[in-house]
Protein backbone atom coordinates (compact mmCIF):
# COMPACT_ATOMS: atom_id res chain seq x y z
CA UNK A 1 0.00 0.00 0.00
CA UNK A 2 1.85 2.80 -1.09
CA UNK A 3 -0.09 6.28 0.83
CA UNK A 4 0.50 9.47 -0.25
CA UNK A 5 2.39 12.16 1.33
CA UNK A 6 5.10 14.86 0.15
CA UNK A 7 8.33 13.93 0.15
CA UNK A 8 9.59 17.72 1.52
CA UNK A 9 7.50 20.80 2.58
CA UNK A 10 8.31 23.95 3.30
CA UNK A 11 7.42 23.95 6.99
CA UNK A 12 6.02 20.62 8.77
CA UNK A 13 2.92 21.32 11.06
CA UNK A 14 0.48 23.60 9.50
CA UNK A 15 -2.84 25.59 10.75
CA UNK A 16 -6.37 24.47 10.74
CA UNK A 17 -7.48 26.45 8.24
CA UNK A 18 -11.03 26.80 7.22
CA UNK A 19 -13.39 24.72 5.02
CA UNK A 20 -15.53 27.24 4.09
CA UNK A 21 -16.43 28.27 0.25
CA UNK A 22 -16.63 26.47 -3.19
CA UNK A 23 -13.78 25.41 -4.93
CA UNK A 24 -12.57 27.82 -7.36
CA UNK A 25 -10.05 25.42 -8.61
CA UNK A 26 -10.08 21.33 -9.97
CA UNK A 27 -13.68 21.54 -10.51
CA UNK A 28 -14.02 21.12 -14.04
CA UNK A 29 -13.09 17.67 -15.77
CA UNK A 30 -9.68 18.23 -17.40
CA UNK A 31 -8.43 14.37 -18.54
CA UNK A 32 -11.03 11.40 -18.09
CA UNK A 33 -14.67 11.31 -19.40
CA UNK A 34 -15.97 10.61 -16.02
CA UNK A 35 -15.34 12.40 -12.90
CA UNK A 36 -16.08 12.11 -9.17
CA UNK A 37 -17.08 15.84 -7.55
CA UNK A 38 -17.43 16.42 -4.03
CA UNK A 39 -20.66 17.99 -2.82
CA UNK A 40 -19.27 18.79 0.74
CA UNK A 41 -16.07 20.28 2.30
CA UNK A 42 -13.72 17.35 3.95
CA UNK A 43 -10.27 16.65 5.04
CA UNK A 44 -9.43 12.92 2.77
CA UNK A 45 -6.66 11.18 4.08
CA UNK A 46 -3.95 9.52 2.22
CA UNK A 47 -5.29 6.12 3.23
CA UNK A 48 -9.34 6.92 1.87
CA UNK A 49 -7.68 8.28 -1.33
CA UNK A 50 -5.84 4.63 -1.78
CA UNK A 51 -8.53 2.98 -0.96
CA UNK A 52 -10.83 4.62 -3.62
CA UNK A 53 -7.28 4.22 -6.04
CA UNK A 54 -7.63 0.17 -5.99
CA UNK A 55 -11.36 0.11 -5.58
CA UNK A 56 -11.11 1.81 -9.02
CA UNK A 57 -8.57 -0.31 -10.50
CA UNK A 58 -10.32 -3.19 -9.42
CA UNK A 59 -13.81 -2.30 -10.94
CA UNK A 60 -12.73 -1.40 -14.09
CA UNK A 61 -10.01 -4.23 -14.96
CA UNK A 62 -8.28 -3.19 -17.96
CA UNK A 63 -8.47 -0.36 -20.40
CA UNK A 64 -9.44 2.44 -18.21
CA UNK A 65 -7.28 5.39 -17.30
CA UNK A 66 -7.46 6.81 -13.95
CA UNK A 67 -6.57 10.60 -12.60
CA UNK A 68 -6.50 10.98 -9.01
CA UNK A 69 -6.91 15.16 -8.86
CA UNK A 70 -6.58 15.12 -4.95
CA UNK A 71 -3.32 15.24 -3.07
CA UNK A 72 -2.88 14.79 0.43
CA UNK A 73 -0.29 18.17 1.07
CA UNK A 74 -1.79 19.21 4.85
CA UNK A 75 -0.14 18.02 7.67
CA UNK A 76 -2.20 16.97 10.66
CA UNK A 77 -0.54 16.98 14.21
CA UNK A 78 -1.62 14.43 17.33
CA UNK A 79 -0.33 14.36 20.49
CA UNK A 80 -0.19 10.86 22.38
CA UNK A 81 -2.73 9.72 24.37
CA UNK A 82 -2.74 10.89 27.95
CA UNK A 83 -0.37 13.26 27.16
CA UNK A 84 -0.63 16.53 29.73
CA UNK A 85 -1.92 20.03 28.31
CA UNK A 86 0.78 22.30 26.72
CA UNK A 87 4.54 21.32 25.71
CA UNK A 88 3.92 22.76 22.39
CA UNK A 89 2.21 21.33 19.21
CA UNK A 90 2.46 17.05 18.56
CA UNK A 91 4.58 15.60 15.90
CA UNK A 92 2.99 14.45 12.36
CA UNK A 93 0.38 11.84 12.73
CA UNK A 94 -0.97 11.62 9.20
CA UNK A 95 -1.75 13.88 5.54
CA UNK A 96 -4.87 14.96 3.91
CA UNK A 97 -6.20 16.67 0.97
CA UNK A 98 -8.47 19.61 1.83
CA UNK A 99 -11.62 19.17 -0.52
CA UNK A 100 -13.99 22.10 -1.22
CA UNK A 101 -17.88 21.02 -2.36
CA UNK A 102 -16.83 21.47 -6.33
CA UNK A 103 -13.72 19.90 -6.26
CA UNK A 104 -13.10 16.74 -9.05
CA UNK A 105 -11.53 13.71 -6.61
CA UNK A 106 -10.93 11.36 -9.43
CA UNK A 107 -11.26 10.88 -13.23
CA UNK A 108 -11.71 8.05 -15.42
CA UNK A 109 -12.06 7.13 -19.02
CA UNK A 110 -12.73 4.26 -20.76
CA UNK A 111 -16.17 3.32 -19.02
CA UNK A 112 -19.38 2.70 -20.18
CA UNK A 113 -22.40 4.68 -18.11
CA UNK A 114 -23.21 1.84 -16.16
CA UNK A 115 -19.63 0.80 -15.17
CA UNK A 116 -18.94 4.41 -14.38
CA UNK A 117 -22.70 4.38 -12.33
CA UNK A 118 -21.13 1.03 -10.56
CA UNK A 119 -17.65 3.04 -10.04
CA UNK A 120 -19.29 5.92 -8.51
CA UNK A 121 -21.51 4.19 -6.23
CA UNK A 122 -18.27 1.86 -4.69
CA UNK A 123 -16.27 4.86 -4.38
CA UNK A 124 -18.61 7.00 -2.86
CA UNK A 125 -19.19 4.66 0.28
CA UNK A 126 -14.90 4.77 0.24
CA UNK A 127 -15.27 8.43 1.15
CA UNK A 128 -16.29 10.68 4.00
CA UNK A 129 -18.47 12.94 1.59
CA UNK A 130 -21.15 13.33 -0.64
CA UNK A 131 -20.19 13.17 -4.19
CA UNK A 132 -21.72 13.07 -7.68
CA UNK A 133 -20.72 11.05 -11.23
CA UNK A 134 -20.09 14.09 -13.50
CA UNK A 135 -19.50 13.88 -17.36
CA UNK A 136 -17.41 15.28 -19.60
CA UNK A 137 -19.41 17.17 -21.79
CA UNK A 138 -18.85 20.81 -24.12
CA UNK A 139 -20.88 22.25 -21.30
CA UNK A 140 -19.56 20.13 -18.00
CA UNK A 141 -22.87 18.40 -17.02
CA UNK A 142 -23.60 15.17 -15.05
CA UNK A 143 -24.55 11.75 -15.72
Amino acid sequence: MALLFPKRTKYRKLHRGRRTGKATRGNQIAFGDFGIQSLEAAWITQAQIEACRTTITRTTQRGARLWIRIFPDKSITKHPAEARMGKGKGPVDHWVAVVRPGSVLFEISGLTDEQAKRVHYLVGNKLPVRTRLKRRTVLGGEV
